[in-house]
């Protein structure tokens, strides 16, 4: 065989054992679930704001940057609803580069993924007992998902992903938000009938057992933009996009319907600035339509300590800057996140 089995890992109930959370943990995650299913189901009217860095490599630097972020939520929380993004699962389109944390804890040294499950739970658990925050991550590896399903209120399945069987089944047994994002294609029914199948009931294979799930009603669509066969980034947040996406739910019997803009990515061509605009205009549309505010439930932004990003192993590391792609700042993120409350 061409594989090499290096460790059997441990199974996630042996590292909620090992690792536990508190009963200060389980409260507010229950908090934090119940108000942002509120959001999603339409018995409440807040934003959600899913920000933070592209990648999560440094847990000193993001647990700074979560001590920001958890002092604006305090001002904004009659109209926002902040979701630190902890991303420590990375897909890279040609498998090369920095996978995150939960491949290597350290991205300075070799991969270490019984080190990384370790590491990545003691970061999301630190979030909430220190900052008060229950966190996003992205759904890379559906088995994964029990490892920290005791912890997370958001879940993404990202553009390479959303078209695998075993996400969007994955997805249809979780009890939290889960965005589908549209493939890199930009298809719109390959992202549509992601949602239909993560909001069915299944039975199916999953870490080795026969399961059964009953349908995540949660389930939702995320725009990221796409692009072209030529290469070209096509961005799918302006008003005609977000009208096209609520006649696309228009045909479909789902519940709960909802979208999230993600302001970076192919939205953004990467240009990280251009969220703040992006994010401006996917607001202006909410006010011009009632519809569109209805179904626009948030915004996904990009964000670290510093803009920009630099490559792993360089002399002048820069604390808090990211390893993947270029985030906004703290200081215009701070200020975008309330000109979002005055706008919401």
């Amino acid at each position: 065989m061409s594989f090499t089995f290096v460790e059997k890992l441990p199974t996630p109930a042996q590292i909620r054992e090992q690792y536990p959370v508190s009963e200060k943990v389980v409260a507010i995650k229950k908090e934090r679930d119940a108000m942002i299913r509120k959001v999603f189901t339409g018995q409440s009217d807040k934003f959600l704001v899913i920000i933070g860095p592209c990648s999560a490599d440094n847990e000193d630097a993001v647990c700074d940057y979560l001590s920001r972020l958890a002092r604006v939520q305090e001002k904004v929380s009659d109209r926002l609803i902040l979701i630190p993004r902890i991303y420590t699962n990375k897909p890279r389109t040609t498998g090369e580069g920095y996978k995150g944390m939960v491949h290597q804890p350290d991205p300075e040294k070799k991969p270490d993924l019984l080190a990384g499950l370790v590491a990545i739970r003691k970061m999301h658990i630190r979030a909430v007992e220190e900052f008060g925050l229950t966190s996003a991550d992205e759904m890379l590896y559906p088995e994964n998902w029990q490892y920290l399903n005791d912890i997370l209120s958001y879940v993404a399945v990202g553009a390479r992903s959303v078209e695998n069987q075993q996400h969007r089944l994955t997805v249809s047994g979780i009890d939290i938000p889960a965005g589908m994002k549209n493939p890199t294609s930009g298809d719109f029914s390959v992202m549509m009938n992601s949602v239909v199948a993560a909001q069915g009931s299944h039975t199916f294979i999953y870490r080795n057992w026969e399961v059964k799930s009953s349908g995540n009603e949660l389930a939702h669509t995320i725009l990221r933009g796409a692009v072209n066969k030529h290469g070209n980034a096509i961005p799918n947040y302006h008003y005609e996009d977000l009208q096209l996406l609520l006649e696309k739910y228009n045909e479909r019997d789902l519940k709960n319907p909802a979208t999230i803009v993600d302001a970076n990515h192919s939205n953004s061509n990467k240009q990280f600035a251009q969220q703040i605009r992006i994010t401006k205009e996917v607001l202006h549309s909410r006010m011009e339509s009632a519809d569109i505010r209805k179904l626009v439930k948030g915004i996904m932004i990009e964000s670290y300590l510093e803009e920009g990003c630099q490559k792993i192993g360089i002399a002048n590391h820069v604390y808090g800057k990211s390893i993947t792609d270029p985030c906004l700042g703290w200081k215009d993120s701070e200020e975008l996140i309330y000109t979002i409350a005055d706008m919401c």
